[in-house]
C-alpha cells in the first residue's frame, strides 16, 4: 500500500519592499569667475574643416591691405604711364606744301600708320597753327 504525504505547511505571504531612494541636496556652486588675462587658458573651438572665420578687426584689416594695394597699384600705374610719354625732342622734318595738298593728306604720307587726326595736331602744334588753310609753296614741320 502506497501512502501518499502530503505536507501540510501554512502559506506564508510576503509583501514585497519597497526601496525609496533619498538624493542628497546639490551642493551650492558659485558662478566661476573669469581669470586674470595670463591665467586665462584659450579652450578649443570646433569648427568646420576648409571654413575661415574673421573676427570684426581681421575683416578691417584685410579691407585696409587691399585698399592699400589698390593704392600702390594705382600710383605705380600712374608713375609708368608718366614716364612713357616724357620723350625726348621729337624727330622732325621740314617739307614743302604742293598745291591741293590738305594736311589729313599730309598726315597721312608722313605717319601712314598712325591715326591721321592725331598726327594732324602734332602738325599744327609744331607750326603754331590755328584753323587757317594751307597754301602752295608754304613750309611746314612734321614728324619724322
Amino acid at each position: 500500500m502506497s501512502t501518499t504525504q502530503t505536507s501540510t505547511q501554512p502559506t506564508r505571504h510576503v509583501q514585497p519592499t519597497t526601496i525609496t531612494m533619498v538624493r542628497a541636496p546639490k551642493p551650492v556652486v558659485a558662478a566661476p569667475v573669469a581669470a586674470p588675462m595670463a591665467q586665462r587658458v584659450a579652450e578649443p573651438v570646433a569648427h568646420r574643416p576648409g571654413r575661415l572665420r574673421l573676427t570684426r578687426r581681421g575683416r578691417v584689416v584685410l579691407v585696409l591691405l587691399f585698399v592699400a594695394l589698390c593704392f600702390i597699384a594705382f600710383s605705380l600705374g600712374r608713375t609708368s604711364s608718366q614716364a612713357s610719354t616724357e620723350h625726348g625732342p621729337a624727330a622732325t622734318r621740314a617739307i614743302t606744301v604742293e598745291p591741293g595738298q590738305t594736311l589729313w593728306q599730309i598726315a597721312k604720307k608722313v605717319a601712314p600708320g598712325a591715326d591721321p587726326r592725331d598726327t594732324v595736331d602734332r602738325i599744327r602744334d609744331l607750326n603754331g597753327m590755328s584753323s587757317a588753310p594751307l597754301q602752295a609753296g608754304q613750309r611746314l614741320i612734321v614728324p619724322a
